[in-house]
């Protein structure tokens, strides 16, 4: 059973989608604010935060951004209207997935569950290749789902860790943003492309050298990312 924070403002939203995410078996531990969140987190433990955006006082964005800044914690954001801006911002700040309002619950349910799977990361078959990888100066841990950096843990949110474990299981591989969108999100329908690109300026930003010339996750133009060649 998994423990949900969800963060919204709107009495009658929280109410509706605390039942009814309880109805699937969730803990739900529901309040109005962001400074109200932050203190939930401070006190107790969660395994998802869902996040409306337009809080008042500290508003989403700054609460995205202060859970990021403490751990790995996997972040669902709500935005009331489909905005690019408002979606970019909210990714940038360390989101994993985003919902737009009215939220239906079975959508909502299937993404809290798609980001709980990341967290958990995925088995790896047996007879499979080697489960510590070591790519130039990166080492890649399948198994303990660690990954290091000149001998430095790189912290990753979960969904950076699954992107970056899809890209890196076939070093040099093309795969579009539809590919990833499906393998890493979970979603099946035709591509938002801005969850992929956010996450790979995320990882980017962690693993690489210089971001704007990225060594391990590549852009190939028209076509997606790849990992290396090295």
């Amino acid at each position: 059973m998994s423990r949900v924070l969800l963060i919204e403002d709107h009495q009658t939203v929280r109410d509706g989608l605390q039942l009814a995410l309880t109805r699937h078996g969730h803990t739900v531990d529901a309040v109005a604010t962001g400074e109200q969140g932050l203190a939930r987190l401070r006190t107790g433990t969660a395994d998802v935060v869902i996040l409306d955006l337009m809080l008042p006082g500290m508003d989403g964005f700054e609460v995205c951004r202060r859970i990021r800044s403490a751990g790995d914690l996997p972040i669902i954001m709500l935005t009331a209207r489909n905005d690019d801006m408002d979606v970019v911002a909210g990714l940038e700040a360390g989101a994993d997935d985003y919902v737009v309002k009215p939220v239906q619950p079975r959508v909502l349910e299937a993404r809290i569950r798609a980001v709980l799977r990341r967290t958990g990361g995925e088995p790896r078959p047996a007879g499979a290749e080697p489960a510590v990888e070591r790519h130039g100066e990166l080492t890649i841990d399948r198994a303990a789902l660690v990954v290091t950096r000149n001998g430095l843990r790189v912290g990753l949110a979960p969904t950076e860790l699954r992107l970056l474990l899809e890209l890196s299981g076939t070093p040099g591989r093309v795969l579009s943003r539809q590919q990833l969108l499906e393998a890493v999100w979970e979603h099946g329908y035709l591509g938002d492309s801005r969850l992929v690109d956010a996450c790979v300026q995320r990882l980017r930003a962690k693993i690489e050298d210089d971001s704007a010339a990225p060594v391990y996750v590549q852009t190939v133009r028209g076509f997606g990312y790849r990992f290396g060649p090295l």
